[in-house]
This record gives C-alpha cells, structure tokens and sequence, in this order.
C-alpha cells in the first residue's frame, strides 16, 4: 500500500513548518506540492531530508506558480510539459522506481484564469482553456498506468462548489471550463477519484476564499484533484482530505487531498 498527498501550499518557505507539521501528522509516502512560489535553488530541501523524503523533483519559479513533488519511495523524473506554452513552472511529472514501481505521478498547476469568463476580453482565460487542450492532446498518448494530481482551479460537478447558479458566471464553475475539462477526461477514461471515493453529491470541498466570510458559510469549492488512468483507479483504496489544515494559523486557502492505493 502506498499513500499519495497533493496540496497547493500557496508559498513552501511561507508555510515550511506547516508541511512538516502535515507530512508528520499523516505520513504520505509521496507529496506533491502545487504554487511553491520559490526557485530550485531556495527550497527548504532541508525540511524534507530530515523527514525522510529524500527524492524531490523541484520545477519553480521566483515568486510565482512552481510545483514539486517529494517522496521516501525512488523515482525518477518523467516529464516536464510546458501546457502553459509560455514557460512558466506548472508541471512535474515522476515514475515510482519502489513500492508502486512503475506509477507514473503528474504534478500540474492549472492557471486560474483571471476574473472575467471570456477569453476575448481576458486572455488568462483563454490562456487557461489553451492548457487544458494541450493536457488533452497529451493525454489522448498515455499508455501507461498514470496518476494526475493537483489544483486543477476547476470545480466541475454541481454539487463541488457551495452554489451552483450563483457560480455559473465565476470562472472556475462556467460551463465552458467544464466541458474542457470533460474533454481531458474522455481523452483518456480518467477515474475522479475524489468522486469514486467520496461520492456526489457528498460536500468534498478543497478550497476557501481568505476572505472570513466564506469559510464561516462554508461557501468552498473542490478545485483540487486527483484522477487515474483505469488500471490505477483499480487499485485505489481510499481518498480524504485532511480540512482541519484550513484553520491552522496563517494557513494556504487550499487543503490536502490523500489517496491511498494497493500497489
């Protein structure tokens, strides 16, 4: 059995202690980090060697995006996409080497896409759509057993945001985003994890505004994920997030996702 975490940190120095604090508390074997907002060269390696996690692929930028993904199980670096076709730091992907051997891991930032729903007036918007079908293009290739984690900034079903109609213009629910993401999935049978495990229309939020008001009516979205190839879907046996990470003091707007799977 092995255990894999995703998390939008929003800044890994900023919240350094609070990783240490999550990956003691609930020992992923593999973490993958999402918008660490610091270059290769000034992350806290250190706070993952002393905790056992002696393989890390760092893919970061100064100040902005950045994913990585730190483990105790080998692995090798896979892949490194640039769906954003502008350079900027959103993707890593890792084949397992130990336990799991053989489990390709992708690590992706999905752009947020700007406030407004409409690419002509918005270009982050079109920027973001643009990503996900190169994802699609890419994904239509996989043949191997692959698992897609990360802040995807799209919550697809009705019941993943606090309120349906009143989110239908907000990007990150509009219907357009929701149908491009449907397109990645079909293109190669993705398994949503998230609801395999914790079934719609079940509350399986992963994101609140800073903005007090939001986390005090619950008004979440579930914009991170975790999807599968079929064969690995197969062999998931659970998925939860860990809320309670939420209320730590000056905590990331995100919270961790956990899928554990029998490899």
């Amino acid at each position: 059995m092995i255990s894999v975490a995703t998390w939008n940190i929003n800044s890994v120095r900023l919240r350094a202690d609070q990783v240490e604090r999550f990956l003691l508390q609930e020992s992923p074997d593999v973490l993958c980090l999402q918008e660490i907002k610091t270059p290769e060269s000034l992350f806290p390696h250190e706070v993952f060697e002393k905790l056992g996690y002696t393989h890390r692929a760092v893919h970061g930028q100064k100040g902005y995006h950045g994913v990585a993904t730190v483990s105790r199980i080998p692995f090798r670096d896979f892949s490194k996409h640039d769906w954003q076709d502008n350079g900027e730091a959103r993707h890593i992907g890792v084949e397992l080497l130990g336990p799991g051997n053989g489990l390709i891991i992708e690590n992706v930032y999905i752009p947020a896409g700007g406030d407004v729903a409409d690419r002509e007036v918005n270009p982050k918007f079109g920027q973001k759509l643009d990503f996900l079908e190169r994802m699609t293009r890419w994904a239509e290739k996989i043949e191997r057993p692959t698992l897609i984690t990360g802040d995807f900034n799209i919550a697809p079903l009705e019941c993943d945001v606090y309120d349906h109609k009143a989110l239908l213009k907000v990007v990150s629910h509009t219907p357009i985003e929701v149908e491009t993401l449907q397109r990645f999935a079909d293109a190669h049978g993705w398994v949503d994890l998230g609801r395999k495990h914790i079934p719609a229309p079940e509350r399986n939020y992963s994101w609140w505004s800073y903005r007090s008001y939001w986390r005090a009516k619950d008004q979440g979205r579930r914009l991170d994920h975790m999807w599968a190839s079929p064969e690995a879907a197969a062999q998931t046996r659970s998925h939860r997030f860990v809320e309670e990470t939420r209320k730590w003091e000056q905590p990331s707007d995100h919270i961790p996702l956990i899928t554990e799977l029998n490899l």
